[in-house]
């Protein structure tokens, strides 16, 4: 159905291609995942299906890529929209209607479909990606993940015979994600569709694919074969997959009902030890980023602040202060109660994770947090700030918000003088927005425009630029998406070291990986209420949608990651 002949993307003036050597062919009716670290031009094979590439991105394609018999150097975009739908990483890009329920029936007018078909492809779409209830509404008023199943729907209702998507489940909660792969599983075994996929959150969806290709670094020629076969030699892996190289298993498991059936010694060996807690670990410099270990602090510090390392609850002891307090909060939105009467302190070096479905309050509850909403009632706090009262430049201060759009916060022409910029608005030494770039992303060039980086390298810059003002309140809306598991290592390294200097960090996030190796504490939110709020291992443990894998692998045992594992197997060797 796809065929890729020895094809190559050259950008610009760029000295090497994003790909080089792809020579291919995806079988009809086949899910065939894409995968590989950060940057290293999976979005620039998806985009050359569909003819983006180079149509519309520019740049020199060598080679020839055919969909259904369809060259796409000489069909643009639109001359294949019959039979390739899109769905891109930012979805917001690709809408042009206002509401739901237009935005499904779009692509079918621009095919001049019968007004009875689309009727009937709108309610089954409805149905099939849980939209019936928001069809009315306004595509500004919903959350992220709301948008993303709006942007999968509207591809789906012209029934195209490929389907390419980029990060299909990166905004969506577990079981938004779980219902949009389903509909995928449904549209290949049952109608033949042939979907071609990248996505970074490997967890919940390797186990779905029948073909995995596997961009190894940039340039580099690609492994296609099955899951479990590049899955032994993929650098970017998910934590199952890490759990059975840790473990020597073979074959490596994809899906976590495999693993459970492998995990029997492994229980026996782990039963009786102690994991460490959720958050802990050796702390890096921010300046340095050499680990200081767990006897005293970032720089050498030591005494009263080496509370921190035994979590949130022993700074809170040697301190009463907080970073932010949100008492009996309302926020409308519209005619929406997005938060009611919400309650939550937040305490110097605590990390927290917020989670709960789309649409629960969670992006409401930060933006409120940096004066973006008036609260209907109750009362916000902020470093002894009222947010909404206060001016944004006196207000970052105390708090520093990173959003789910991370080009909203970028506005240079390159990364060099986005970190300029950086460096000077935060009063910080020169270079000091550079080294976090490098920190979190090494490869991304200063010349580069932040327009022509990858979701995750854009993600990364712009969390450069805020932690350059380091702020004692750290707000992060879905951080990790578009982030390898490289990458979001890294990004952990470096809040790890943040908290233990005594930052406070909220992250929005539907990650369940994230919140278990970094999170001291877990709030759920839904419908705009807080439901749960606890220690992590608790309260993720008792949910099976927010349980990272290796706790279902390893139940009824409280282990949450594999360098929790790997720790205790080194330890008793």
């Amino acid at each position: 159905m796809i065929r890729f002949e020895q094809v190559s993307v050259t950008y610009g003036d760029a000295t090497v291609p994003a790909v080089q050597g792809v020579d291919l062919t995806v079988p009809e009716g086949e899910l065939c995942l894409l995968v590989g670290p950060s940057g290293v031009g999976k979005s620039t094979l998806l985009n050359a299906v569909c003819g983006l590439v180079p149509h519309f991105t520019g740049g020199t394609l060598h080679g020839r890529v055919t969909v259904d018999g369809r060259d796409t150097r000489t069909h643009k975009p639109r001359e294949l929209a019959d039979v390739v739908g899109t769905v891109g990483q930012d979805p917001l890009a690709h809408f042009v209607t206002d509401t739901v329920e237009d935005e499904l029936a779009y692509g079918m007018e621009s095919l001049g479909l019968a007004p009875d078909v689309m009727r009937r492809r709108v309610e089954e779409t409805l149905d099939l990606l849980g939209l019936a209830e928001l069809r009315d509404r306004a595509i500004t008023t919903l959350s992220g993940g709301q948008m993303q199943r709006v942007a999968i729907g509207s591809v789906l209702t012209t029934h195209p015979k490929v389907l390419v998507l980029d990060e299909p489940t990166s905004a969506l909660d577990p079981a938004a994600a779980e219902e949009v792969l389903s509909v995928l599983q449904r549209l290949v075994h049952d109608l033949g569709t042939t979907v071609l996929l990248a996505e970074h959150r490997l967890e919940r969806v390797v186990q779905y694919a029948d073909q995995v290709i596997l961009l190894p670094a940039p340039g580099a020629a690609p492994l296609m074969g099955a899951p479990a076969d590049i899955m032994a030699v993929s650098p970017v892996h998910p934590p199952v997959v890490a759990l059975g190289r840790l473990a020597h298993w073979s074959p490596l498991p994809l899906s976590v009902r495999d693993a459970r059936r492998k995990a029997a010694p492994l229980r026996d060996r782990l039963a009786g030890t102690t994991p460490q807690a959720p958050g802990a670990g050796s702390r890096v410099s921010l300046e340095t980023g050499t680990g200081t270990g767990t006897g005293s602090d970032v720089g050498g510090r030591t005494g009263t602040d080496s509370a921190v390392a035994e979590g949130p609850a022993a700074f809170a002891g040697a301190s009463a202060a907080t970073s932010a307090v949100v008492s009996a909060l309302t926020v409308h939105r519209g005619r929406i109660d997005a938060l009611h009467r919400v309650h939550l302190a937040v305490h110097p070096g605590e990390a927290i994770a917020l989670m709960g479905r789309n649409g629960a309050g969670k992006s409401t509850l930060l933006s409120t947090l940096v004066g973006m909403h008036q609260p209907a009632a109750g009362t916000v706090r902020v470093g002894g700030a009222t947010p909404h009262r206060t001016s944004p430049r006196e207000l970052l201060r105390h708090v520093g918000l990173v959003p789910q759009e991370p080009r909203d916060l970028l506005y240079a022409d390159t990364v060099a003088a986005e970190c300029a910029a950086a460096d000077q608005d935060a009063d910080a030494p020169a270079g000091s927005c550079r080294a976090l770039v490098t920190r979190l992303l090494p490869d991304v060039p200063d010349s580069v425009h932040p327009r022509d980086l990858s979701e995750g390298q854009r993600l990364a810059l712009a969390l450069a630029v805020v932690l350059t003002a380091r702020p004692p309140l750290l707000l992060l809306d879905e951080p990790t998406r578009g982030l390898d598991y490289a990458a979001k290592a890294r990004l952990i390294e470096v809040l790890r070291a943040l908290a233990a200097e005594g930052h406070s960090i909220i992250l929005a996030t539907h990650d369940v990986e994230l919140a278990a190796e970094l999170a001291h504490r877990v709030v759920i939110l839904a419908d705009g209420e807080v439901v749960a709020d606890g220690p992590t291992d608790e309260v993720v443990v008792s949910s099976p949608s927010f349980a990272p894998q290796v706790s279902k692998v390893l139940a009824p045992l409280p282990w949450l990651t594999v360098p929790q594992v790997a720790r205790a197997l080194e330890a008793t060797a």
